[in-house]
């Protein structure tokens, strides 16, 4: 069974960076596109970025340019790269498979002060 271990979160000021990492068990790794997400009070859960194996990357709008995700498929870890936080990045950040796949872990919870 596929376990999800999200971890780097915390309280920063606007301007700030974060580095977040997610520990993915499992031999799929490898071969499936991974992905962050993001859900903030009050909101639904929201695409951030994702990373196929291959190098190809996606990111939502607002975070482009800010946010960077990459993969070390050696150590079946995702991570995502947040520079310049905003206070609208306050959220608690997930990892899964894209599309998902897997049961959600328990996230990390990212907290940008103005």
């Amino acid at each position: 069974q596929v376990q999800l271990v999200e971890s780097g979160g915390g309280l920063v000021q606007a301007g700030g960076s974060l580095r977040l990492s997610c520990e993915v068990s499992g031999s799929i790794f490898s071969v499936n596109a991974m992905a962050w997400y993001r859900q903030a009070p009050g909101k639904q859960r929201e695409l951030v970025a994702a990373t196929i194996s291959g190098g190809t990357t996606n990111y939502l709008g607002s975070v482009r340019g800010r946010f960077t995700i990459s993969r070390d498929n050696a150590k079946n870890t995702v991570y995502l790269q947040m520079n310049s936080l905003k206070p609208e990045d306050t959220a608690v950040y997930y990892c899964n498979s894209l599309p998902i796949e897997y049961t959600w872990g328990q996230g990390t919870r990212v907290t940008v002060s103005s």
